[in-house]
């Protein structure tokens, strides 16, 4: 999508061609059918007025709701006609970041790449942040144009991209308070199916797994286990298939050849490898010392 078609959508003109801010209060309703923008964007719904949806899963969204698009990411809204819409929303092109300090760091902002399920509920005082930052960038495209215009509007999308980044740093401490059997939860999961048989079957547990049994992305459940554990969930998972195995090895008379095929690993000398990378041993004079493994 252009950004002259993304503005269409509010009845406004195009000051710059790489980015556009929509006032939804002013969105033609054509906009609430299924959608790809086609750019990053990132939408603030300040009133529950329709029920919104994504791959035909409904997504629960309440005033102050926050989330983020993708290329390729589509969404739509089915509209309560006897509310009126009210929200913002910021569009961008790829190419107003290319070669420059915030194109380099956008990595940082994995939150585009989290499912739109995973929104961020603001604060109040959050709420009214953002739209601060909504109202000056929509300041700099109402402003001629000159040759700071782009590294101002750039300025501009890297302090909102902040600010979410934070916010959603504040919602996985959140979450921890509030349920401190994330964690444990994790541990079980992992346990019982490396416990279960299922390894040799289907493979060890990835992180996409996992994410799938707390109905999470992956990469918004990877960020949850590392603001949790301060290590990857991929590194866990490897922590949890290290101790199986010490457990395997003192507990069990099964080769190591048996043992590896218990836990998924295809050949034996990968997992003879990992094994004596993490613990220090192989997992022969693992089995005969009286080395413990944490």
């Amino acid at each position: 999508m252009h950004i002259d078609l993304f503005n269409s959508y509010f009845g406004q003109s195009s000051p710059h061609p790489l980015i556009g801010v929509g006032d939804l209060a002013r969105a033609d309703a054509s906009i609430f059918t299924p959608t790809d923008f086609g750019m990053y964007c990132v939408v603030l719904m300040d009133v529950n007025f329709g029920q919104l949806t994504k791959d035909g899963n409904e997504i629960t969204y309440r005033p102050g709701t926050l989330f983020s698009l993708r290329p390729g990411q589509e969404v739509a809204l089915t509209r309560d006609h006897g509310v009126e819409p009210r929200g913002m929303i910021l569009a961008f092109r790829p190419e107003l970041l290319q070669k420059t300090g915030l194109g380099r760091d956008f990595y940082m902002f994995r939150f585009f790449f989290y499912d739109v399920l995973e929104a961020i509920e603001l604060t109040r005082i959050e709420r009214n942040i953002v739209m601060n930052c909504f109202s000056n960038l929509i300041a700099e495209l109402n402003t001629p144009r000159d040759y700071m215009s782009d590294q101002l509007l750039r300025l501009g999308i890297g302090q909102l991209l902040s600010y979410v980044k934070r916010f959603y740093e504040r919602q996985f401490s959140d979450i921890a308070r509030s349920s401190s059997s994330v964690v444990d939860r994790l541990a079980h999961i992992v346990d019982n199916y490396l416990s279960s048989g299922l390894p040799a079957q289907k493979g060890q547990p990835t992180v996409a797994w996992c994410a799938a049994e707390f109905n999470l992305s992956p990469n918004y459940f990877g960020d949850l286990v590392k603001r949790e554990l301060h290590i990857t969930a991929q590194e866990y998972i490897h922590q949890k298939i290290i101790t199986a195995a010490c457990r395997l090895l003192k507990t069990t008379t099964l080769s190591v050849n048996e043992i590896a095929e218990e836990l998924g690993f295809t050949y034996p000398n990968h997992f003879t490898r990992m094994f004596t990378r993490r613990v220090g041993l192989s997992p022969m004079r693992y089995r005969h010392g009286s080395h413990d493994a944490g």
